[in-house]
């Protein structure tokens, strides 16, 4: 019998770190309170910053974004990591009951971000979100997880849809989940679980998630397949790898930087996602409290560097004829480098080498994923990013199959490969030297 590979334990832990992070929401709740135990300090937005050498803090904004950063002696650029906190998903409307011929009550929904629309039906569901809720002083944004088999959206019978094998799914028609008899009613439910009166829920944004729990499978135990590993497993690596670096006794000479950012799956234009200026006016904040005026932090800046994380498509075992032959990634086989010639992804000879040293510093392989020149890919956080904040940038990722899919599968080897690269780079600094030379430290 084939011998069994021993489930590390970043693995078994990034499965229940995605299993309690069913909205973007409760992802950064939750790493929020990591950072809490690992001695960063809470910051707010709105409050003056007094930053001392030697700590690490952190900030949040609309309570699904958030940054952290560590405050080393003495630094000469930043080292940052960023990845995404949402995932594709149904969005529930505002007006989210519909009644069916006096007999059914179904979710009014619209999808959020690119899915595989057809990985939805028939399995459980459930709802996880915010509400804001009505106070004696104002309002409050209540975080709402119904732990419990809720609703689900049921197929067509095959009966029904003989001679249909090209019919396209219609989000509107097919995809809206059926929540219950006459009597459901999503309002007191919403209610209920944010212990408030039903007229007290002024409003809502609630998602739905599917509730089969992370698992690891194959032969040997090489797999893990959940929700959401695009891309909660590279946001939950970056972010161990942020925390293992930036312990006590820290010597690197760039500060440290870890952003999750949300919104990247439906174009990143909001005032909490990577086009905002939320990673520039925190670093801005970070120099004006090490005392560096304006043209001090654009030197900073100019010795700085991104790592965008964000999952890359391994090659499928059913069709590999969508990958290009000379850039084939697959899981198990360490970090991708992901190209794109029209830059949807920011990497070049520069920032790839510079990161490539990196991995090898931390004996960690390295592969390049390029799509084929006949079939146009997604993009990512690291050239949006770059409208506010420009450096020098990676993209990379984790090889995955199923991206946007309600279950996902990737690699169990990986997350480890990503938490060792990320903690070498956290301890590293660059400098630019002119004359196209560079220094990584």
């Amino acid at each position: 019998m084939t011998e069994m590979l021993k489930t590390s334990e970043t693995t078994e832990k990034l499965l229940k770190f995605i299993d309690a992070s069913p909205s973007c929401f409760h992802a950064v709740k939750n790493i929020c309170v990591m950072l809490e135990d690992a001695g960063c300090i809470r910051l707010l937005e709105n409050e003056t910053w007094t930053l001392e050498k030697g700590k690490r803090y952190f900030t949040t904004r609309n309570g699904s974004s958030v940054l952290a950063f560590s405050v080393p002696e003495n630094y000469n650029g930043m080292q940052i990591v960023s990845a995404h906190s949402d995932s594709p998903t149904f969005r529930v409307k505002s007006g989210a009951e519909i009644t069916v011929e006096g007999h059914y009550k179904k979710l009014n929904t619209e999808g959020y971000g690119g899915m595989i629309l057809s990985t939805w039906f028939d399995r459980p569901l459930s709802l996880a979100g915010r509400a804001v809720v009505r106070t004696e002083s104002g309002v409050k944004s209540v975080l709402l997880n119904i732990d419990r088999d809720l609703c689900i959206i049921p197929s067509l019978a095959i009966h029904m849809t003989r001679g249909m094998a090209d019919h396209k799914l219609n989000p509107q028609v097919d995809l809206l989940p059926l929540l219950g008899g006459e009597n459901a009613d999503y309002n007191a439910l919403i209610a209920e679980e944010a212990g408030v009166k039903k007229e007290d829920v002024i409003s809502s944004d609630m998602f739905l998630y599917p509730r089969q729990h992370g698992v690891v499978f194959g032969m040997e135990n090489e797999f893990i397949a959940s929700p959401r590993l695009d891309d909660l497993q590279c946001a939950y690596a970056s972010l161990c790898a942020f925390i293992s670096a930036c312990g006590e006794g820290m010597t690197a000479a760039s500060v440290p930087v870890y952003c999750l950012f949300d919104n990247e799956e439906v174009g990143s234009q909001t005032k909490q996602g990577a086009a905002s200026t939320f990673l520039s006016d925190v670093l801005e904040r970070v120099s004006a409290a090490a005392g560096l005026d304006p043209a001090g932090h654009r030197r900073h800046i100019a010795n700085s560097f991104l790592v965008s994380c964000d999952n890359a498509h391994a090659v499928h075992p059913n069709h590999p004829e969508f990958a290009d032959r000379n850039h084939s990634v697959y899981m198990n086989r360490g970090i991708v480098i992901k190209y794109n010639a029209n830059q949807r992804y920011t990497s070049d000879a520069v920032s790839a080498a510079l990161f490539r040293l990196v991995c090898e510093a931390a004996d960690v392989p390295v592969q390049y994923y390029a799509n084929r020149a006949d079939m146009p890919g997604g993009s990512t956080l690291g050239n949006i990013a770059n409208t506010q904040v420009s450096l020098n940038t990676v993209d990379i990722g984790l090889a995955q199959l199923a991206m946007h899919s309600s279950f996902e599968t990737a690699g169990a080897l990986d997350t480890d490969f990503l938490c060792r690269a990320l903690a070498e780079f956290f301890g590293r600094s660059l400098v630019f030297c002119g004359g196209g030379k560079y220094t990584l430290g």
